[in-house]
């Protein structure tokens, strides 16, 4: 889970403090705001962690919030808090992609498991985007030769049938090849490939 704080967003001052103390309990960080208008200026694209977000709210109701923030790519995992009148509007939040919605008056112990969870579900999009990244920029490393012979090994063709295609001399496949496991940082060509496929997983 690592850093992550859990945004508060709640017009009730009661429930902003308990909410505070119940995650302090358990060894969470939060930061709490009176309202969405206050949150959105203060957000920032690098934040992390999670949002926990009163569904109504005097001015702008959490899913007007949740819909802003879509719109500026955040991707913080979203738990909307709700009361018993305003489960359909929980569920449309749901279909726009919120990590979940919980009924007041919950269970404590409940709602801090989905933090949790939800703080877990962030760090792990996060690290899944920087490993992304990474093997992007070593992508954009190799020459447009070398990923012609990178295509070709991945496809399981031995070297003198890439030497044959490319109508280069076999030695010189085998000397991209050597270049491009030290620029993608792998040994083996099933290395190669586990990497591609770890970073265009969703």
């Amino acid at each position: 889970m690592k850093s992550g704080i859990a945004h508060i967003v709640d017009d009730d001052d009661a429930i902003r403090d308990a909410l505070a103390w119940l995650l302090r309990s358990r060894g969470l960080t939060s930061q709490s705001w009176a309202s969405a208008e206050a949150f959105l200026a203060d957000y920032l694209p690098d934040m992390r962690g999670c949002l926990v977000l009163d569904i109504r709210m005097a001015d702008m109701s959490g899913l007007e919030l949740f819909d802003r923030l879509l719109a500026l790519g955040c991707t913080m995992p979203a738990i909307f808090l709700t009361g018993h009148g305003d489960v359909p509007l929980a569920v449309q939040s749901l279909k726009k992609g919120a990590f979940d919605f919980i009924e007041k008056p919950c269970n404590d112990n409940d709602l801090v498991d989905r933090i949790i969870a939800a703080l877990a579900l962030d760090y792990e999009q996060r690290k899944h985007a920087a490993s992304t990244q990474s093997i992007e920029v070593r992508l954009r490393s190799l020459t447009t030769r070398e990923r012609e012979v990178m295509d070709r090994v991945l496809a399981g063709q031995y070297n003198k049938v890439i030497a044959a295609e490319l109508n280069i001399a076999m030695r010189t496949v085998e000397v991209h090849r050597s270049r491009i496991f030290e620029k993608m940082d792998v040994k083996s060509a099933v290395e190669l490939a586990q990497l591609l496929a770890g970073g265009q997983q969703d």
